[in-house]
């Protein structure tokens, strides 16, 4: 996923608010909870209503071109950022369809972005199996070192989440720390996920 496909993606998250959204594929509106499809070719995400969204579903459905964003969210026990060599307490994770493995750090400018060192990530799916099965550009692998208050979380989810949180951060940041409104949301953005997607799995960590 590039940079510049995650900035359209960012900049489309907050937008959903001010506008009634449209299908990218029908232009038929879209719900406030709608699906996503990666766009190869474009490479961007694009919304997609009910029945697009159905004609996805089947893995090879898209060709080359387009892939359904999955909806599944999975709680890991593991990794920490740090065993990856990230030295932040926020990052995401994408891997691309040559194997590659990139991580995205959000900030209040957008993300940036670094190629994660392939024998870290090895070592990090020995430690993690889950992590073997994450679909390429349309999941990743998202770690949280918490707060004072709170250990830290690793998920497994789907991409847009990711978008959502970029989103969340670039919306809510005030000065040089962030402010109180930000390092509030990321907590109850969190809680929400364990909210939809459960407890954490035994059988990952």
């Amino acid at each position: 996923m590039t940079t510049g496909a995650l900035r359209r993606a960012i900049r489309r998250a907050g937008q959903r608010t001010a506008s009634a959204e449209r299908c990218g594929m029908c232009a038929g509106p879209v719900g406030a909870e709608h699906r996503h499809v990666w766009d190869e070719q474009d490479r961007e995400l694009i919304c997609a209503c009910a029945p697009c969204s159905l004609l996805f579903d089947r893995e090879a459905a898209g060709g080359e071109r387009y892939q359904l964003v999955p909806t599944r969210g999975t709680r890991l026990a593991g990794p920490a950022a740090d065993e990856l060599g990230v030295p932040v307490g926020l990052a995401f994770f994408v891997k691309q369809r040559d194997g590659r493995v990139f991580g995205h750090y959000p900030s209040p400018l957008g993300t940036t972005e670094s190629e994660i060192d392939a024998d870290a990530w090895r070592a990090a799916e020995a430690r993690s199996p889950a992590l073997a099965e994450l679909r390429p550009r349309v999941e990743a692998l998202l770690v949280w070192a918490g707060t004072r208050h709170g250990a830290g979380q690793q998920w497994l989810v789907p991409v847009d989440d990711c978008f959502r949180l970029v989103a969340l951060i670039r919306r809510h940041w005030t000065g040089m720390s962030g402010g109180g409104a930000v390092w509030r949301e990321i907590p109850r953005f969190f809680d929400d996920l364990g909210r939809r997607h459960g407890r954490p799995s035994g059988n990952h960590g």
